[in-house]
């Protein structure tokens, strides 16, 4: 069968989908190529939505991955405003859920993303609590933030990750009252270990966040449907004008499981099972981007990646792949964020007890450093926080698999390109 008789349907119109869209296209194939996305909004990409459109330095149009005509100069059939409520492995069909039209495909690529875990306490359903995941929500939190700002209002955020972080520097920057609480004994503890996240807990403590460690909300309290308060598990009372949940996200698996697809076990974090060339237990559908469980030799085990590389990454890799080209799917895991003054690069992946130490090169006091987590001399991840143009040398140290002089790593007099060979 020839390109042109062939149709390639994608599931999901975020980052990860609209790349494999246009990697197709420009690998030559010429057949029918739709994209499913059940937003209204052309694809675009997340970071901005807790960074530089919610602080207002970024402009809406920037977001998106392409210019809304693309799709049609490329031939990209696009659905916005849909959704797939069922796919049919043996007959090689996907039935859309507004009108049960169905659509055969070739290949089908899942990129269906991952949703914001919701808060399972009483209160959730009061004007004022909101999650962060999708174009429309960072809108209405841009508008909470600026009113909050103007009347000196409290928000209560429940998550110390990456994205609660980021919100409660976007709602200093509009002037608005913070209180994070968070079940662990510093921001980000599992993903940095408890000196680099009590850095972070640092930095915002000196623009006036407060921090409630230890502690999980039990329930949001208000008046006339309106949020007053949010309560904690240790009988601490926070006052309230607006919730956020930024307590992690969970895969959308619906619609593979009902398909048959292999999962993954949630306690490694879920996902659709995929190999190493991004293909499903079915030879015919790949996934890509947040919901893909794939695996990763140089780390010996299975990732599922949330961050905006995997999807920029992943996609078009998905996409080869559905080509036939002979492609693994090995990218280093890589994130950044930008909290106040504080910028940040991350390379690697190094859990919690997969690592014996942490070497600091430059000035932590500063913030001004590059921060190695080593097991055995052998360098896992990197972050550099306020340092730049050192991602490549950090990623050949982590792909290296070499042990290295630690002494040499922690001084900034010593080329990092000088440490692999």
């Amino acid at each position: 069968m020839v390109d042109a008789d062939q149709t390639f349907v994608i599931v999901g119109g975020g980052l990860a989908g609209a790349k494999a869209a246009e990697t197709l296209r420009a690998e030559g194939f010429t057949g029918r190529v739709i994209l499913i996305c059940d937003e209204r909004d052309h694809p675009y990409e997340r970071p901005p939505l807790s960074k530089g459109y919610l602080l207002g330095s970024a402009e809406r149009d920037s977001v998106f991955v392409h210019e809304p005509a693309w799709y049609a100069q490329h031939d990209v059939e696009l659905h916005l405003g849909a959704t797939v409520a069922a796919v049919d492995r043996a007959a090689k069909t996907v039935r859309f859920g507004e009108d049960g039209t169905t659509v055969r495909y070739d290949k089908l690529l899942l990129a269906t993303g991952a949703e914001p875990r919701r808060l399972d306490i009483p209160g959730t359903d009061l004007v004022g609590v909101h999650h962060l995941r999708r174009l429309a929500h960072s809108e209405r939190l841009k508008g909470v933030l600026t009113t909050l700002g103007r009347d000196n209002g409290h928000l209560v955020i429940a998550g110390a990750g990456w994205i609660g972080l980021e919100i409660a520097a976007a709602a200093r920057h509009y002037g608005a009252e913070v209180t994070v609480v968070h079940r662990g004994p510093t921001p980000l503890h599992s993903v940095l270990g408890p000196e680099l996240g009590q850095l972070f807990a640092e930095l915002h403590r000196e623009h006036g966040v407060r921090f409630h460690f230890g502690a999980t909300l039990t329930e949001i309290t208000g008046q006339d449907g309106m949020v007053l308060a949010a309560r904690t598990d240790d009988g601490e009372e926070h006052p309230a004008h607006a919730v956020l949940a930024a307590i992690g996200a969970a895969p959308r698996t619906a619609l593979a499981e009902a398909a048959g697809l292999e999962l993954a076990d949630p306690a490694s974090g879920g996902g659709v099972l995929v190999d190493e060339r991004l293909r499903t237990s079915d030879p015919d559908v790949y996934a890509a981007g947040d919901v893909a469980s794939f695996p990763h030799a140089l780390f010996s085990t299975r990732l599922r990646v949330e961050h905006w590389a995997n999807a920029l990454n992943g996609g078009p890799a998905a996409a080869r792949a559905m080509l036939g080209r002979d492609e693994i799917y090995d990218r280093v895991p890589y994130f950044f964020t930008d909290q106040y003054d504080l910028g940040m690069e991350y390379s690697g992946w190094a859990p919690p007890g997969s690592y014996d130490q942490v070497v600091i090169r430059g000035d932590a006091g500063k913030r001004e450093f590059i921060a190695f987590w080593v097991r055995e001399g052998r360098v896992l991840a990197g972050m550099n926080v306020n340092v730049w143009d050192v991602t490549e040398p950090i990623q050949r140290l982590i792909r290296s698999r070499e042990a290295v002089d630690t002494e040499a790593l922690a001084d900034p007099h010593v080329p990092l390109e000088s440490l692999v060979a």
